[in-house]
């Protein structure tokens, strides 16, 4: 009898525990169903560590959602984005472009307006909703992350062991330029292959000599166009510096460059405040400052330029906007913008981030006392021939030696004047 029991109660609980399992697994599995997956685009792969800390982060406070991160090279990013929107399918939350690179994407119809889904949008700053918002119906598309500044980065160590100091004229930056190079350096890593990285030449050296914000100001107006005498000496000047650049300088991509000055090949590099970051990555050694490129004359502004670069953005077509719009807002957190700070070192856009305690960021929000609107990216990248494409092409044959100055100048001037409503006056 007891030999009876002791099985039949045997048997129970091995049926109690079967049901607790099939139980426990038909659970896990209901949880595996409810669970949320998000495709999170960047054009940025060297930061995919620092995202992916992020996203962990985030999943933790949200169980519920899975964030998968796919980043794709800069210069391909916009034509695989738009490729996979227009076929209906694409990320959910993806980082998208500025100005009138947002624009093209938010006619198209693949951008969701935020401000239902983020009323704290109204908190940001006139200049950071700029870069987030269509002039053609007025609504916000983007979460503005950072802005970013073009100047000069210089080696330190270079400068001390030669006994340099940070130039105030441009022609103490090319007395310091002929240092370096009689030391064995090549002067300016920059280069000329990438027509985008002569856009950025044009930010980082250019406003001191066509005027800044005043000629900016004037084109857009239409009261000057790019054929004003100051336009086309900058124009001249920026040639100038082939002399400078390494040999065979047009066949310098945008990663050479880079390699250039990580490498300490060369002491100088005309590039943006996102580079930064990259850089402490890739040599913890590399000991670099930061200045704006001089004007001629001490007493002019040394100016940079300053543009909206990243928004945060939703896709019109998602099918899962409630848990995307959780990502959205943590990405436009204030801890988040933090870490964009002291980890990525770029200046946030997010309200109320305090940026003093970074030396970068605070040498570069110094150097913003002098700001100037990033030519044509702020200005002339809304209707095709975009003034981006205009002037980097323009820029690549005056560089090359197929354009002069003014031919180029012309280029820019007719094409943008072909749709531009003020230089038609």
């Amino acid at each position: 009898m007891k030999k009876h029991m002791l099985l039949i109660l045997l048997v129970a609980l091995f049926t109690a525990s079967m049901l607790f399992a099939a139980g426990a697994q038909e659970a896990q599995t209901t949880q595996a169903k409810a669970k949320t997956t998000l495709e999170f685009w960047t054009w940025r792969p060297e930061d995919i560590d620092f995202y992916a800390k992020q996203i962990a982060l985030f999943e933790a406070a949200n169980p519920d959602i899975k964030v998968v991160q796919t980043a794709l090279k800069n210069t391909e990013y916009n034509t695989i984005l738009a490729s996979s929107l227009s076929g209906g399918a694409g990320p959910d939350v993806f980082q998208g472009r500025a100005y009138g690179g947002l624009v093209t994407f938010a006619d198209s119809g693949f951008l969701e307006p935020l401000e239902g889904w983020m009323p704290e949008l109204k908190n940001y700053s006139a200049n950071a909703l700029l870069g987030a918002t269509s002039p053609t119906d007025g609504k916000i598309y983007g979460s503005p992350a950072v802005s970013q500044t073009v100047f000069m980065y210089y080696n330190m160590d270079v400068y001390k062991k030669l006994g340099l100091s940070i130039p105030k004229t441009w022609n103490e930056m090319i007395s310091n330029f002929e240092a370096v190079k009689k030391a064995g350096y090549i002067p300016l890593g920059n280069g000329a292959k990438d027509g985008w990285c002569l856009e950025t030449l044009l930010g980082g050296m250019g406003a001191g000599f066509y005027g800044g914000s005043d000629f900016y100001n004037a084109v857009v107006a239409g009261t000057k166009t790019f054929e004003d005498p100051a336009f086309i000496r900058m124009i001249e000047q920026m040639k100038s510096l082939t002399k400078y650049m390494p040999d065979m300088f047009m066949g310098i991509s945008y990663e050479d460059m880079r390699a250039n000055f990580i490498n300490e090949m060369s002491p100088h590099l005309i590039a943006g405040s996102y580079e930064a970051a990259f850089f402490k990555s890739q040599n913890p050694k590399l000991n670099f400052g930061i200045f704006a490129v001089p004007s001629e004359k001490a007493t002019d502004p040394a100016y940079v330029s300053v543009y909206a670069d990243m928004n945060f953005a939703m896709n019109a077509h998602s099918a899962k906007k409630d848990a995307a719009i959780k990502f959205l807002k943590f990405l436009s957190s204030k801890d988040f913008g933090k870490s964009m700070v002291t980890e990525m070192q770029m200046v946030s856009a997010v309200p109320g981030v305090d940026a003093s305690a970074d030396p970068f960021i605070s040498r570069v929000l110094e150097l913003q006392k002098n700001a100037t609107p990033y030519l044509f990216l702020v200005g002339f990248r809304y209707e095709q021939p975009t003034g981006s494409s205009l002037w980097q092409a323009a820029a690549q044959g005056v560089m090359a030696g197929t354009l002069t100055a003014k031919q180029a100048a012309k280029q820019v001037q007719d094409g943008i004047a072909s749709y531009y409503k003020p230089f038609k006056k």
